[in-house]
């Protein structure tokens, strides 16, 4: 299973890596690091999406290099082995790209987990937090990519006329559509040809936990003939929300592996 509850967390604190990937939308005008700071689930390491992700490009959140990736891990005190639970302060459930970028790197699948319902759940069911940042011991942490895993815009235009996968777009659909301004400067507004829209909050409850398997299911359906299939790649904005649709995916297919067009519509919609 690819989520784990709140109760298990809470007796198992001891024998896994916590990891907070608390990442907010610019126009939030809130920080994650910053909340980090104030509270957290005890025991847990700060991902900072940002600062973790390429920075030799004006397009957010893509993969690093395998040695930074190895670098940043080694860093944070984590090995191979580790069972890691993963969870988020956001809205949009940014503790998903911290697992795909983990998936991506070759960790084992099974031993990935993200928190369902995050922090938001763990507060509101009163267990303990605190203020207390864990030292790390680093270690060798060695990383395996899975290029498989990650798709490049020539691959996605040229999809469009082999039609080898089916791209499913994680943003709203005013958004998809192109009834509204995208929210990043320099992008125009609509959504890649031949592409399905399904916007990441229908999987997920008020309480920021994902919905039940036979609702996944359905809500799926809408947008793939066979929800058995492994030709499918998510994309979004900056590649975040689209690894919300991956899980979800993942949840209700156990022989699928997270494919994400990391450029998504950062890259695609540049004028």
């Amino acid at each position: 299973m690819l989520l784990v509850e709140t109760d298990w967390l809470e007796k198992n604190l001891d024998k896994v890596k916590i990891i907070d990937c608390s990442w907010h939308m610019p126009q939030t005008k809130r920080n994650g690091h910053e909340e980090y700071k104030r509270n957290h689930i005890p025991k847990s390491i700060f991902f900072d999406l940002d600062n973790n992700s390429k920075k030799e490009t004006d397009l957010p959140h893509m993969l690093v290099s395998l040695n930074e990736w190895e670098e940043i891990v080694s860093e944070m005190g984590i090995d191979n082995n580790d069972q890691i639970i993963i969870y988020d302060n956001s809205d949009i459930l940014s503790a998903c790209r911290c697992w795909y970028n983990f998936i991506y790197f070759g960790h084992k699948p099974e031993l990935v987990k993200v928190l369902n319902g995050g922090f938001s759940k763990w507060v509101n069911e009163n267990k303990f937090t605190d203020t207390i940042i864990p030292k790390t011991a680093k270690t060798e942490y060695k990383a395996k990519e899975h290029k498989n895993l990650v798709k490049k815009k020539k691959e996605v235009d040229d999809n469009i006329i082999n039609k080898q996968f089916d791209v499913i777009d994680a943003r709203s659909i005013e958004r998809f559509k192109g009834e509204v301004k995208e929210p990043r400067a320099g992008l125009k507004s609509g959504s890649i040809k031949n592409s399905s829209c399904l916007p990441f909050n229908q999987l997920i409850n008020a309480n920021k936990t994902f919905k039940t398997k036979k609702e996944i299911v359905e809500i799926f359906s809408k947008n793939l003939k066979k929800i058995d299939s492994d030709d499918v790649v998510f994309s979004c904005g900056s590649g975040v929300t689209a690894c919300v649709l991956a899980l979800a995916y993942s949840l209700i297919n156990d022989k699928y592996l997270p494919k994400i067009y990391d450029g998504s519509w950062a890259e695609y919609g540049k004028f």
